[in-house]
């Protein structure tokens, strides 16, 4: 039995080695960096901005705001690009699928950049083409 635990139904100390504390909030600048860096991730596909989402979500509204902003924009786009990339195993039409995946990243990136820089100036951004799967 633990030896702070003298009694059986006492309960553990809140706080034991291993417990890591709280999460603190963000700073106006980390709130944004951390969007900028979601927007910039298009690059990279939804992953970037899928796992800022997670990790900061609760830490910076803007963050938070941006994050899931990116990541509905890039998730379609990344999906299409994957089936594209798949089609261009198609020895007739592959060629046509590799142009439209090239394309698709190029008009994702070009975004990305263009949203992480209004980000950075502390500027919500939103795309003109987005599905908001994540309300």
């Amino acid at each position: 039995m633990n030896e702070r635990m003298k009694d059986p139904g006492q309960r553990p100390d809140a706080h034991f080695e291993g417990s890591s504390p709280a999460a603190e909030p963000l700073t106006p600048s980390q709130d944004r960096q951390w969007a900028t860096m979601a927007h910039f991730g298009a690059i990279l596909g939804c992953v970037p901005s899928a796992i800022i989402y997670y990790v900061y979500r609760d830490r910076g509204a803007f963050t938070s705001q941006e994050a899931k902003e990116a990541f509905n924009f890039t998730l379609p786009m990344t999906v299409a690009a994957i089936i594209c990339n798949i089609l261009t195993l198609l020895p007739a039409i592959g060629g046509f699928f590799a142009i439209i995946a090239v394309g698709i990243w190029v008009f994702v990136s070009v975004n990305g950049i263009i949203a992480g820089l209004e980000a950075n100036r502390g500027r919500p951004y939103r795309y003109r083409i987005n599905l908001r799967l994540i309300a």
